[in-house]
């Protein structure tokens, strides 16, 4: 038997802090060396973080990632133990994403990824070169002062793998397992026994699953064994990565980490026969047939030994069974943690939180609620740095630190329902038993003075007074009026963030969360500048339905029974007057229901649909229910307010990426805000379409006999239309 215990981590690093960095790899480093392990493997980019973004073009930037690896070699860190650590390397001009192989003080090798990310949230082609040498490995200069310090001069660097002298091991980088063609593939047939994927993967719902699964199926039919290492936390940005590292043997998860966690590090062991490898690909007669005639790779010889003999006192890692969250704990649980790391590094004593008394601000409140649970969690399993961060934040003194999630809460939570002449009781009522539930400390305020000041300056100024729709206003005047409140209550809740930490003698700042979901930001169902506008946004890319399920499950999981009410209510944005026969409602006031608009979405980004094409594929969908007249006009309306208020999103909070229709604008939903809103070339198209289409040859699905059901099915799987309040005020 050839026995070798492996160590991958989950860290929690954050972009551009270096010491903070480099002691989470030495923390990880010694965790994994006491725990017996031979191989450790650390995230990508961990010495910088992976979120630096144009951090990366600062020559700065590439010089303190070899002095921080200076740090860690010239140690005892590596002494006995194969590390795997990631950094920005420069190679004759050309910036490389980069893992180096490290041992005894020395660097084996450095391999530069071959394969980048460069979709949706990720721009690596800006910052970095992809390695394009497959059939040599050349030499790399090391920086004189490395030299210097290591007495090495020179080392390989490129596409290859390293030979032991019982076992061959390789990297393979964050994107290339996801290739049509990935170097596991190759280096299998070349005799690499143990792969070494760093990753930098964030959190996105429903997304795990993607992920094991491409580890399962790489050793699956071609055995070998797969680490993966990824970051954990939030690193500075929108993204949460959500950690998960695992180890995989012969399509088996033997181990798997947490996928959240308030820990900053978390190393996973495994102990492996590694003689299974080598028995099952001896099996598999084309695996032997392809590996007789296969392309050789480059490698490296290091004289050196990794594994240990058969011992009865080695207990070998067992297939596990995979661990997944329900999409609702994942909402509750990755912006929570993101919103603790936010929030511990921001230098914020805690967050305030314009609560609605609807499903969306509810939501947020809980997530809150759920952030406060998992810290006293990670305080009474022993985390010392939880809980000295929860001990500076809720300013606690005399050696007191949290011991219930209410009070603490109350310590850095506030929420502020913000009420006006259109507020129904309902609402009110229901901010307050959550604020209860939660913990919060909760104030009512009236913003009818302010709003009544705004429109008798207005009257001075130009002699006339608008009026609401139900009194005979205008559209123009009914949306002025109902903008004015939503803006008031941004200012509103920005000065009670910055003052209220003063009145009640507390230190710093709280930061303002925003409440506004994925499908009113692609609708545009939100003012410009109103409580949606905040310092940061926990929801702002999960939909109303994925929403609403969460409420249903946290009323029962987090213990907040008041959120089963939120829920059942129907979604309005309350300001307009209530009258006798009138009631404003969100899916009236946009002419969709929030069920469509996650078709829509889904369709525009994910399917990647223009007009026409999502189009066609409705009349397919909803072919059973709806003429294509119908189909077009539903689509032709959406297209008209997504543009007209697509400016919006070029000043939407910062939002907690967990949905891939995302609409926002800075990082990854990357498309003009100036649109002809007529779009006179596509609804020409589809006017076309729709003359030459007869009802009776219109093909339908069988059994297809809900419209928004079946396109449910084709684009992700929806729930029913969902509750909550938005806000309906077009193009301002």
């Amino acid at each position: 038997m050839r026995l070798l215990k492996v160590a991958t981590c989950n860290l929690n690093q954050w972009a551009m802090d270096f010491d903070f960095n480099t002691n989470l790899i030495k923390d990880s480093i010694s965790k994994a060396k006491q725990a017996g392990a031979i191989i450790r493997l650390g995230p990508e980019l961990e010495i910088t973080g992976y979120g630096c973004e144009d951090h990366f073009l600062e020559l700065d930037t590439v010089n303190h990632a070899w002095e921080c690896l200076k740090d860690i070699l010239v140690g005892d860190w590596t002494d006995g133990i194969v590390c795997s650590i990631g950094m920005p390397v420069i190679k004759d001009s050309e910036r490389y994403n980069c893992q180096v192989l490290c041992l005894n003080h020395k660097i084996i090798m450095i391999r530069p990824k071959m394969w980048l990310a460069n979709d949706g949230n990720y721009r690596e082609l800006r910052w970095f070169t992809a390695w394009k040498k497959r059939d040599e490995l050349v030499d790399f200069q090391l920086p004189a002062e490395i030299s210097e310090a290591l007495g090495q001069s020179s080392v390989p660097f490129g596409y290859g793998f390293v030979k032991f002298r019982d076992i061959a091991i390789a990297v393979e980088v964050c994107e290339e397992l996801f290739t049509p063609i990935p170097p596991h593939s190759e280096l299998a047939l070349n005799g690499v026994e143990v792969f070494m994927n760093a990753s930098g993967s964030h959190h996105q719902l429903r997304k795990l699953d993607v992920r094991l699964r491409a580890f399962i199926d790489a050793t699956h039919t071609r055995g070998g064994v797969y680490m993966y290492s990824n970051h954990q936390g939030c690193d500075g940005g929108r993204l949460y990565y959500d950690g998960c590292a695992s180890v995989v043997v012969n399509g088996d998860v033997v181990a798997q980490g947490s996928q959240f966690s308030l820990k900053d590090v978390e190393v996973v062991v495994a102990q492996i026969d590694l003689d299974v490898v080598a028995s099952l690909r001896g099996s598999v007669s084309s695996f032997q047939e392809q590996a007789s005639c296969k392309t050789k790779v480059p490698s490296v010889e290091v004289p050196y030994s990794l594994c240990q003999p058969f011992n009865l006192k080695t207990r070998l890692s067992i297939p596990l069974k995979i661990k997944y969250h329900s999409p609702e704990e994942e909402i509750a649980f990755g912006p929570g943690c993101w919103l603790w790391d936010y929030l511990r590094r921001s230098g914020a004593s805690g967050f305030l939180l314009p609560l609605s008394g609807g499903a969306d601000s509810s939501s947020v409140a809980a997530i809150v609620g759920c952030m406060c649970q998992l810290v006293l969690k990670e305080i009474a399993n022993g985390d010392e740095q939880v809980k000295a961060d929860a001990i500076r934040i809720g300013n606690y003194k005399g050696g007191q630190y949290p011991t219930d999630s209410r009070e603490f809460a109350k310590r850095i939570f506030y929420t502020v329902f913000m009420g006006s002449e259109n507020s129904s009781d309902l609402t009110r009522s229901r901010a307050k038993v959550l604020a209860d539930e939660i913990g919060s400390w909760h104030l009512d305020v009236s913003i009818d003075t302010v709003v009544s000041a705004f429109l008798s300056l207005f009257q001075t100024l130009t002699g006339k007074r608008p009026r609401y729709k139900v009194d005979g206003g205008s559209n123009v005047e009914n949306l002025s009026l109902q903008n004015i409140q939503a803006r008031i209550r941004m200012v509103l809740a920005f000065m009670l963030a910055s003052l209220l930490p003063w009145v009640h003698s507390k230190p710093g700042f709280y930061l303002v969360l925003g409440s506004s979901n994925v499908d009113e930001g692609l609708r545009g169902y939100l003012t410009k500048y109103d409580c949606s506008s905040a310092d940061i946004n926990p929801i702002g890319s999960i939909s109303k339905q994925d929403l609403r399920a969460f409420l249903r499950w946290a009323a029962i999981h987090l213990g907040y029974s008041s959120l089963a009410d939120v829920e059942a209510a129907p979604p309005t944005a309350e300001l307009e007057p209530i009258r006798s026969d009138y009631s404003q409602l969100d899916e009236v006031d946009m002419g969709m229901t929030y069920e469509e608009l996650s078709v829509y979405g889904r369709l525009r980004k994910i399917f990647r649909c223009g007009p026409v094409s999502m189009f066609q594929n409705l009349c397919y969908r909803w072919g059973a229910r709806l003429t294509p007249s119908q189909v077009a006009e539903k689509v032709k309306h959406f297209f008209k307010y997504y543009s007209i208020n697509r400016h919006k999103m070029t000043v939407l909070t910062p939002s907690y990426h967990a949905e891939s229709y995302s609409p926002e604008d800075n990082r990854f939903d990357l498309r003009q805000f100036l649109y002809n809103a007529r779009w006179p070339y596509q609804f020409r198209k589809i006017d076309e379409l729709v003359s030459e289409l007869d009802v009776k040859d219109v093909v339908q699905e069988p059994g297809d006999h809900e419209a928004v059901a079946a396109v449910s099915d084709v684009v992700g799987g929806m729930g029913v239309a969902a509750a909550g309040s938005g806000n309906p005020n077009v193009g301002l």
